[in-house]
């Protein structure tokens, strides 16, 4: 059976390493026709002197792009991505994570599994048409990975045992 779309959740911590605060997790997707994010392989090939190839891959560079974003008064994500631009933010005051979360495999008690990953943002642009402000968006993630389980209501992520 197909899995739908829907269960495959990313939630972005709207408060970022600088910050120094509780996590403060928002799900991406809300006017997102898709988020994908992109795994581009450091590939190296090789032929021998007896015509044989080899293939190597020895790393991924992850990223996905959240466009459109709108901004909304209130919002968390929207209040640390106008921060950016304000104030021209840069390095690690960039740096925070994001948890995709399995939300069609088995809950125990109201958490599912997830994977949390550090990353950076790095604000596009900002702008846009009569449709709102939006404030589009690119996650870089750095590989640095935490598996456990991430529960959608209280958006709390628990580190594995």
């Amino acid at each position: 059976m197909k899995i739908e779309r829907k269960y495959m959740a990313h939630y972005l911590n709207a408060t970022f390493a600088a910050d120094d605060g509780t996590a403060s997790y928002v799900r991406l997707g809300k006017d997102l026709e898709e988020y994908s994010p992109e795994l581009s392989a450091n590939v190296e090939k090789k032929t021998n002197i007896l015509g044989n190839e080899t293939v190597s891959i020895d790393s991924y560079q992850k990223q996905g792009e959240v466009s459109p974003y709108y901004a909304e008064k209130g919002d968390p994500l929207f209040e640390k991505l106008q921060s950016i631009i304000d104030n021209d933010l840069v390095l690690d005051d960039l740096k925070t994570d994001i948890v995709e979360v399995k939300l069609w495999d088995a809950q125990s008690s109201g958490a599912f599994p997830a994977v949390r990953e550090e990353c950076y943002i790095e604000v596009s642009s900002y702008g846009g048409d009569t449709t709102g402000y939006q404030i589009p968006f690119n996650v870089h993630y750095t590989g640095v990975k935490t598996k456990g389980t991430f529960n959608p209501t209280t958006k709390a992520f628990t580190v594995e045992a």
